[in-house]
């Protein structure tokens, strides 16, 4: 009875928000906001929590990152981020679905199936071997986004980085779009969340020289996050303009505050690394 309750309330509440938010939709520029310029009402609050953002990352973030680099040898920590990466798969598959692209749910399913089987969990990845095709890496604030739900404002989010209102209710939903969190029995199920965040610090260290440079030697760190964060989620959805995201926190500049959507840790991504 616990077991089939606890799915059923989170995707009542999963509901809920989806339809909070396609009722009163997201937050519009008015007539006075100049074109081309980013939509931030909330801007002074955005900073307060990117200053508060920075410190997290300078006191635990960036030493986490760097002592797991380090202590870690390459090999097991690409194989763990792969493993990572193929657990958050099954995610994309749901998204691709409600999104009706079909065709991105069967090749996401066909390499999720083939590096869990044959890639021992994903901890290797077969499926990039046998040249299949690459995963969609997708989410459901790109969801929402082929609903028609507007962008809305540029908002910073404590601890998570760089967002907008569209995305913070699209991660939100997206703790419960996977299903292996429901199929796992506890404390199995866990394995999805630390893995992910596992990786993670990883990718703070692997990146750290990037982020750096964002982060701590921008004259405005604030507005270079944000601007590179703005476009590279309009590159991501296909947009150009203002209702769109080179996210800092993104490859190639590597995620410290948690986007388990891009794999850095694919073979052809390695190899190619190793021959540079």
């Amino acid at each position: 009875m616990t077991i089939c309750t606890l799915p059923l309330k989170r995707v009542r509440v999963s509901a809920m928000l989806i339809g909070t938010l396609l009722v009163t939709g997201c937050a519009s520029p008015g007539p006075d906001h100049q074109p081309g310029t980013p939509f931030d009402p909330y801007e002074e609050r955005n900073r307060q929590i990117h200053a508060f953002n920075k410190s997290i990352d300078r006191n635990v973030y960036r030493p986490a990152g760097k002592g797991y680099s380090d202590f870690l040898p390459d090999d097991p920590e690409t194989a763990l981020g792969r493993f990572a990466f193929n657990l958050a798969i099954p995610s994309d598959i749901v998204n691709n679905i409600l999104q009706l692209n079909m065709r991105g749910a069967f090749q996401d399913t066909g390499r999720f199936l083939v590096n869990s089987t044959i890639g021992l969990g994903g901890f290797f990845d077969p499926a990039t071997e046998l040249n299949m095709a690459q995963p969609t890496n997708t989410n459901f604030g790109e969801t929402l986004h082929v609903w028609g739900v507007q962008q809305g404002a540029y908002v910073e989010l404590p601890f998570l980085g760089p967002s907008t209102e569209r995305d913070t209710v699209g991660m939100v939903v997206d703790v419960f779009t996977n299903p292996l969190t429901y199929l796992l029995a506890y404390p199995n199920n866990l394995y999805v969340t630390g893995a992910a965040l596992s990786a993670n610090v990883a990718r703070r260290g692997r990146y750290a020289d990037a982020i750096d440079s964002i982060l701590y030697e921008s004259a405005d760190s604030y507005a270079a996050s944000r601007s590179l964060y703005l476009q590279n989620r309009s590159f991501t959805l296909g947009q150009d303009g203002d209702d769109t995201y080179l996210d800092p926190y993104d490859d190639p500049y590597g995620d410290p505050y948690g986007d388990p959507y891009a794999d850095p840790y694919s073979d052809s991504e390695v190899s190619e690394e190793t021959d540079e």
